[in-house]
């Protein structure tokens, strides 16, 4: 069993709505509803009664509402407390990050950030893009480091949770020079994402450019670093961020293959109180250095 389905079956009990609480707690309307048959599953009763319009919940439920609420309350006053007692070696502040912005972005821009606030503990959780935002609305992390397309939203309420642009980025076509050598202007074959993943989406507008010929699926990964390497080995045609093949692309182990993409890089604040007084003082530090603006990339 999951504090998440507890949370979950919390949120259906007030919204009444499956389609609203899947909105809030930032999951597709499926995953939430498969959260709450979890659920029902561990506890061997239902809990909601599908057959009403709005969504009520049985006589089980409104038992097992209680429980739950006291459940959630004890665990996350728990979690605070021993967060709150944490030795003051301890990182301070939590930063969610996309794993590319985690090796090509962060240590660069938090070196910038630290010249301007001072020595500041931090912990750096690298992860997909749902992870991250996972990690940002349930209290796990203060602040989110991702990438930003207008063409795929990111599903934060900008009053819970402010954003400042800190960086720029550019999604781009590239393959190895044999593969550009042998293929004679013609389709190639592609690397691409998973379904889910975030630069998976982005991508997809930029291999819908016209006269871009698309040649089969060679290879699925979520992560950008494996489809660079892909790339090198000349397995066909990534679309990768530009700041994790710069050098590759400089010393001639891949060329572009057509327009890049641009991309903003946004960190995401949680609104929430970090855990104690320390901590909050440390992301509010961060925030405003944060907020001094930065360099356009070379």
């Amino acid at each position: 069993m999951e504090l998440k389905w507890l949370e979950d079956f919390l949120s259906l009990a007030q919204t009444r709505s499956f389609s609203r609480s899947a909105e809030a707690r930032h999951v597709t309307q499926s995953a939430f509803s498969r959260r709450i048959r979890a659920l029902e599953l561990w506890l061997g009763v239902d809990l909601v009664d599908r057959s009403t319009y709005p969504t009520t919940l049985t006589p089980e439920g409104r038992r097992f509402r209680d429980t739950a609420e006291e459940s959630v309350r004890v665990l996350l006053g728990a979690r605070a407390d021993l967060r709150s007692g944490l030795d003051s070696a301890e990182p301070l502040v939590r930063i969610a990050g996309l794993h590319t912005l985690a090796l090509t972005f962060f240590p660069a821009w938090f070196r910038a950030i630290a010249a301007r606030t001072g020595p500041i503990g931090t912990r750096l959780l690298p992860a997909d893009f749902h992870d991250c935002l996972q990690a940002l609305v349930e209290g796990g992390s203060d602040f989110l480091l991702t990438f930003h397309h207008p063409g795929v939203p990111i599903p934060l309420d900008p009053e819970i949770y402010p954003h400042r642009v800190v960086g720029a980025d550019a999604l781009v076509p590239v393959l190895s020079p044999d593969l550009r050598a042998g293929d004679a202007g013609g389709p190639v074959t592609r690397l691409v994402y998973g379904r889910d993943s975030f630069l998976g989406r982005v991508s997809l507008f930029a291999q819908a450019e016209p006269g871009r010929p698309l040649g089969p699926v060679a290879h699925a990964n979520p992560m950008a670093e494996a489809l660079r390497c892909m790339a090198l080995e000349g397995h066909g045609l990534a679309f990768v961020p530009r700041s994790l093949v710069v050098r590759d692309l400089a010393e001639g182990r891949l060329v572009e293959a057509g327009a890049e993409l641009p991309l903003e890089i946004r960190l995401y604040r949680n609104g929430a109180k970090a855990h104690g007084p320390r901590a909050r003082a440390a992301v509010a530090a961060i925030w405003s250095a944060a907020g001094l603006g930065y360099s356009e990339p070379a």
